[in-house]
């Protein structure tokens, strides 16, 4: 291993050792790879392991965050793969979306050459991080072949009546006449591009029946081996809640009978009585001029376009605020006719939740009270109190019981539990009221008004309506050599010659439709089509997906914890209940043994069950780099205006000591790390090493290169190690039966221990904790241990080294791979018995170290011995277990018992009692 390092600097030529590696495992013969035949048999299925990280959208440039992520996926498929696995590790592109769509705009050049480009810029630098991916399984979204199928899916839910069409409102850029997505609307409501006030305007769009699976994303949570903050963040996404819809009539006095009655939902029916107004959506059917007041019309309409103007760019700005105009509109109360409810129009209130409308309870809800206060609403007095204590606040929103007042009337007195039952069956015994569950969750938007997507596969015909396109015709593609421009609505409407077309019902002109759908879509099903890559009859065989399914192990940033997760589990589970995967889908086929069967069951009720696509997921945090400030000024400082050397920055021009954190890394802090800089510097064994120490996954890690220089020497003395081991090889073949163990002097029996003790952390770190910082630190402390043996002769000390490298080598493979060879160049490997390693022999087809339990038990120990309860002195180096007898006749023989068990006479004192407690301690109770 010398002869790699510069003697003069003492650093490593990673450079030429990677590339060593890298044209090696070039010529070596591709491994057989999982899935390669179907049906398999049921030995096979038990071998699968499917490591899946979240694709990556080909922006051209490897950022820290990836090179993190890649290297956590890397080790762990490594690791499994010695570990006897058949691991299925693939690697795609997530390529559609609007950032190509924008470069092509920008740079004038066509979207697909873009993506391409960066896909080759980024496979390359995938591979200087040592990433060894299943490349024969590689996709891109915006593939044809790929989206073609993407297109299948869509109408797959066509078929079941699992999409659907409706208007919703879109951000609209009034200059550029062109549909904007949220990030495209900045935080004061106007356009990136042209800088006009973004208006809201409704469109044809379409829609997921995600809310048909609502209850059973959130019941199947429960199987899932995913970190409990995520599944939280789930089940609030879903959010279900039980309560009750009250219908309020209208008060035709103030609007046509032909307005339809006002729903509301509310958790708390109990509340009832407290309403001192309704608020419906800005864009609610009541906001026309067909039901509002002649009086009150012309204002409302102004005031309501605002207010939906307010929310271009997502409702964060709106929830700031509490907006609302009163319609002139009043509504009856469900039991209580007499009393009038004020209708009011209410920013925060969306018509794409729930009815659109709610029921407005100011003296219980901080929300309704502060609207109130805004838009000077009369606030009805409190209709619930507190059975506990007096509450001083005007707002009480807690459970407690019924006021006795007039309004509440029978109900008064009641604890709020009850009256919201009792409430509920006086409604609903008048048909306006009943108990329902509601959730939160919203059907899924698929379309998207760009180009770079898959487009919807859905003709339009004046005389057919909706027909979809004929599975035969897909895919259907996008246009080329269109011209982008970013204004002027749908790119594709722009493109006559593939607009129009031919209805495939009665031929006759008909029209595509223009939409593409959300880049969610392409990637919630991503994880099925690598099973069977290149199928070019239907998505994946059912056999190969069932055998693979669900993912082992799904790795990936927590951004991505809740849509597109939530996505990917509904159509997981619709691909599933329709009959394109698993056991119910191979219980049709004659072509698969019973025993297949089983294996699949055992895979889908391994943990996740009912079609859920991922087993186990590991989400890592973020990435932040160090960042400096000007203290007077606050602004960010480039490297090159800080002096960092020593231990105290100063600021070059000032002399002044910068303001020092860790921030996300971005371009205009002057933070980011350059992923390539960094691997040319280091080296990837290093980089990689010192990304796996630096934080647990999950946390956020702050990049530094200070202590990278510790994974350098670490590489460094583990090669000096093996090349010291080269000088002694052991003639004596390594074996460990408990005979053999007894003819072991006691530092070959204590390598053994200290050796199974680093297998038991680093097995259990790469296997169930992911605290892979203390996997490597059990490797660093086996090193230390190793370098301090004195007998590099021994056939244990042989075996302890080869597992040193065996278990470094996931996380630093090319260090590993090399070291393998120079062990089984000089013939230490096959000193030990492993006559089978030849010649292009690679680390990684040999098994992982197995743990032997009984070896981690301690040779020797120290016993405390104690007269009358206090320490008097201990027995060193007692060999573990020894039975209590034989620790006693120790303890009595040892110099120092004639001091505390003898009298002045040399007599033995009384001992009136013993206490053992064996490897710890004995204690002598006697008579003083």
């Amino acid at each position: 291993f010398a002869h790699w390092i510069d003697h003069k600097t003492g650093r490593l030529d990673t450079a030429k050792l990677e590339a060593k590696w890298k044209a090696r495992w070039a010529e070596i013969k591709p491994k057989e790879s999982a899935l390669s035949k179907a049906p398999l048999s049921a030995e096979e299925i038990q071998r699968i392991f499917y490591v899946l990280v979240m694709f990556p959208y080909p922006s051209g440039v490897l950022h820290m965050g990836h090179v993190r992520v890649y290297t956590i996926s890397d080790m762990l498929a490594r690791f499994h793969r010695m570990n006897g696995k058949t691991v299925l590790h693939p690697m795609g592109w997530d390529a559609f979306g609007l950032p190509a769509e924008n470069a092509a705009i920008e740079r004038g050049i066509a979207p697909h050459e873009w993506t391409q480009r960066n896909i080759g810029i980024m496979k390359e630098q995938l591979s200087r991080i040592l990433a060894d991916f299943d490349w024969d399984r590689e996709l891109a979204t915006c593939d044809p072949e790929y989206y073609k199928w993407t297109q299948h899916t869509f109408l797959q839910l066509f078929k079941h009546n699992k999409v659907y069409r409706k208007e919703a409102v879109v951000n609209w850029d009034p200059i550029d006449q062109t549909v904007l997505a949220n990030e495209q609307v900045d935080k004061d409501g106007r356009s990136w591009r042209s800088g006009a006030i973004v208006e809201q305007r409704k469109l044809k769009q379409w829609f997921a029946r995600i809310t048909d699976y609502a209850q059973e994303l959130l019941d199947d949570l429960e199987t899932l081996d995913w970190p409990e903050h995520v599944k939280s963040m789930q089940a609030n996404w879903i959010g279900r809640s039980e309560g009750a819809e009250f219908v309020f009539k209208l008060d035709t006095s103030t609007t046509t009978s032909k307005a339809s009655p006002i729903t509301v939902f509310t958790s708390r029916p109990d509340t009832l009585f407290g309403v001192s107004y309704l608020a419906i959506a800005p864009d609610h059917p009541l906001v026309s001029t067909d039901f509002l007041p002649s009086s009150h019309a012309s204002h409302v309409l102004d005031r309501a376009q605002e207010l939906l103007n307010n929310l271009s760019g997502g409702s964060d700005r709106a929830q700031k605020t509490k907006m609302g105009v009163f319609t002139g509109i009043y509504a009856n109360h469900p039991l209580d006719p007499e009393r009038k409810i004020p209708v009011y129009i209410a920013d925060y209130v969306l018509s794409s939740y729930g009815t659109g409308a709610v029921m407005g309870v100011p003296a219980h809800d901080m929300r309704d009270y502060e609207f109130c206060q805004e838009n000077a609403v009369p606030v009805h007095r409190p209709v619930v109190e507190s059975e506990t204590a007096e509450s001083t606040s005007p707002v009480f929103v807690g459970l407690g019981k019924l006021r006795k007042i007039p309004e509440n009337g029978e109900f008064g007195g009641i604890s709020s539990k009850k009256a919201g039952l009792a409430i509920v069956s006086a409604a609903a015994a008048k048909g306006l009221g009943k108990r329902v569950v509601n959730y939160r969750l919203r059907d899924w938007l698929l379309s998207r008004q760009r180009y770079w997507g898959a487009p919807v596969p859905v003709i339009h015909c004046s005389d057919c309506g909706t027909v979809p396109v004929p599975e035969s015709d897909l895919p259907v593609e996008l246009p080329k050599n269109i011209v982008l421009s970013g204004r002027g609505g749908s790119p594709l409407a722009q493109a006559t010659d593939w607009l129009n077309c031919k209805c495939p019902q009665c031929h006759g002109s008909a029209k595509r439709d223009t939409d593409t759908l959300d880049t969610f879509v392409d990637s919630s099903w991503y994880f099925l089509r690598y099973t069977d890559p290149r199928n070019t009859s239907c998505p994946f065989d059912a056999s190969r997906a069932s055998a693979a399914m669900p993912v082992d192990l799904y790795i990936g940033g927590v951004e991505h914890a809740i849509l597109h997760l939530l996505y990917s589990r509904f159509i997981s589970k619709f691909l599933w209940k329709t009959g394109a995967y698993g056991l119910n889908a191979l219980n049709q086929r004659s072509d698969i043994a019973k025993e297949v069967r089983v294996a699949i069951s055992q895979r889908e009720n391994g943990g996740a069950r009912n079609g859920e696509p991922f087993k186990r997921l590991l989400t890592q945090g973020m990435v932040h780099g160090l960042t400096y400030k000007d203290p007077a000024s606050g602004r960010f400082l480039k490297p090159e205006e800080v002096d960092a050397r020593g231990s105290s920055p100063r600021i070059i021009q000032t002399g002044e000591t910068p303001h020092m954190s860790f921030e996300k890394m971005s371009k205009s802090k002057y933070n980011g790390v350059d992923p390539g800089d960094t691997v040319s510097k280091y080296g990837a064994d290093a980089t990689r090493l010192h990304m796996l120490y630096l934080a647990p996954p999950q946390d956020v890690l702050e990049w530094d290169t200070v202590s990278i220089v510790g994974m350098q020497r670490w590489i460094n003395r583990v090669g000096r190690l093996v090349d010291t081991a080269c000088k002694s090889v052991s003639s004596e073949p390594f074996a460990c039966s408990a005979d053999d163990q007894k003819k072991w002097n006691k530092e070959a029996k204590e390598t053994y221990r200290q050796t199974h003790i680093a297998i038991q952390r680093v097995t259990e770190s790469l296997e169930t904790t992911f605290a892979f910082n203390t996997a490597i630190a059990a490797l660093i402390e086996l090193t230390n241990y190793l370098s301090a043996v004195k007998d590099h002769k021994h056939p244990v000390f042989g075996w302890s080294l080869m597992c040193l490298v065996k278990m470094l080598s996931p996380m630093a493979p090319s260090i590993g791979e090399e070291l393998w060879e120079i062990l089984r160049n000089c013939g230490y490997l096959r000193g030990l018995g492993y006559n089978h390693v030849s010649e292009g022999d690679s680390v990684f087809k040999h098994k992982w170290p197995v743990l032997d339990q009984k070896a981690l038990q301690k040779l020797s120990t120290t016993i405390v011995v104690q007269i009358n309860g206090k320490v008097r002195f201990k027995l060193e180096d007692v060999e573990a277990d020894l039975e209590e007898n034989a620790v006693l006749q120790l303890a009595k023989s040892h110099s120092q018992a004639s001091k505390w068990l003898f009298d002045s006479q040399s007599q033995p004192k009384l001992i009136l009692k013993v206490i053992h407690v064996p490897n710890k301690l004995v204690n002598f109770i006697v008579s003083k």
